[in-house]
């Protein structure tokens, strides 16, 4: 005979097999995107101008050379070459004995100035009322009154070489004007230093530029806020870019004119000292800027003579990261296997030049072999 499983088994035993075979049915969890590896170009080369290419050095924004604004005996340096400081540190101090002792004398003075001014002052007032009783001359009133305005003029000029001298011992301490790094020292306790003499120069934290020297045949090309390519051979995988700051008015030696590249987010590999490549792009006046680019770095866009690159920012978090951004271009004509970009692009960007049909805006890429 054949036993019949009561319902409330059944139901749980079906409930188990269903469970089991939805659970079978579950969409395995997604693998992590692979990061893709980038191949890259800098852009450099003008589809029309001139390419020109100066030598420089990194250096802060701002610097500050640094010393005693009086003369005197160095007792301490605090800090040195590459060290960094923080506002209102203190750097170095000058022995404090002779302005202490300064400042005790003019103390002195002070105190006796100040007595002969109080003399002064009772015997003014007391020929005053004596004149006013006609009890002495006008010519004793009058003495009394120059005695008076000398004896005042004495205290003025005492309380002032007091605030002298305690100005002159409050700067025995050199103190950082700003937080930075310190580029160079050229002191050493136990030295005698004078007013105004360079001791350290100190470097402020962030923004860096690069310091370059223009020929006259060229720096009429050249223009504020223009954009350069900036490499740094010490840095490798890194094509930077920047804009000019300043140009200098006078040539210096070499009938060189100094001009100032501002960089835009430098990694943090780059330091001031550091020698630097600047790539300026030079046209003739009333043409717009136009760059040769692989044709394999082209995206095609939606309408004739229009197309897309993508755009290499690196992470300055991570070595060889970044992110890619579509940017729209203009075709302005095809040179063998370039062609030529009309907008879009500066000098020192870094694009795409392989798979580019494969890249979405803002994708996370590894830089592979930018050149």
């Amino acid at each position: 005979m054949v036993r019949m499983r009561s319902l409330p088994g059944l139901v749980l035993t079906l409930g188990l097999a269903g469970g089991l075979l939805a659970a079978c049915d579950d969409p395995p969890p997604p693998e992590p995107t692979p990061i893709r590896a980038l191949k890259t170009v800098t852009v450099t080369d003008p589809a029309s101008g001139r390419v020109r290419r100066f030598s420089g050095l990194v250096e802060a924004t701002n610097t500050a050379p640094l010393g005693f604004q009086v003369p005197g005996h160095v007792v301490e340096v605090a800090v040195g070459t590459g060290d960094t400081v923080a506002e209102g540190q203190v750097l170095a101090r000058l022995d404090p004995t002779p302005f202490d002792l300064d400042v005790q004398a003019a103390e002195a003075d002070v105190g006796k100035a100040r007595a002969e001014f109080d003399k002064a002052r009772q015997d003014h007032e007391r020929k005053q009322d004596l004149f006013a009783k006609e009890w002495v001359s006008r010519a004793a009133l009058d003495q009394a009154v120059s005695a008076f305005e000398s004896a005042r003029g004495a205290l003025s000029y005492a309380t002032t070489k007091l605030n002298l001298a305690k100005r002159d011992r409050a700067l025995t301490v050199l103190k950082a004007p700003y937080g930075g790094t310190v580029a160079s020292r050229q002191v050493e306790p136990f030295q005698d230093v004078g007013a105004g003499q360079t001791l350290l120069t100190i470097n402020a934290s962030g923004a860096l530029q690069v310091a370059l020297d223009i020929p006259e045949t060229v720096i009429g090309e050249v223009s504020v806020g223009q954009p350069v390519g900036i490499h740094f051979p010490s840095v490798a995988q890194c094509a930077c870019r920047g804009r000019v700051t300043e140009i200098g008015s006078v040539a210096a030696s070499a009938n060189a004119f100094p001009v100032k590249v501002g960089l835009i987010d430098p990694p943090a590999a780059v330091r001031a000292g550091m020698t630097a490549e600047a790539t300026f792009v030079l046209r003739d006046e009333g043409q717009g800027p136009a760059f040769l680019v692989p044709l394999s770095a082209i995206a095609p866009g939606p309408e004739k003579d229009s197309g897309y690159v993508f755009r290499y920012t690196p992470d300055p978090a991570a070595d060889g990261l970044g992110t890619v951004n579509r940017v729209a271009v203009e075709n302005i004509g095809v040179e063998g296997n370039m062609i030529a970009i009309g907008a879009g692009l500066s000098a020192g960007d870094v694009i795409a030049v392989a798979g580019v049909s494969f890249l979405a805006d803002g994708q996370r890429v590894r830089l592979m072999a930018p050149r």
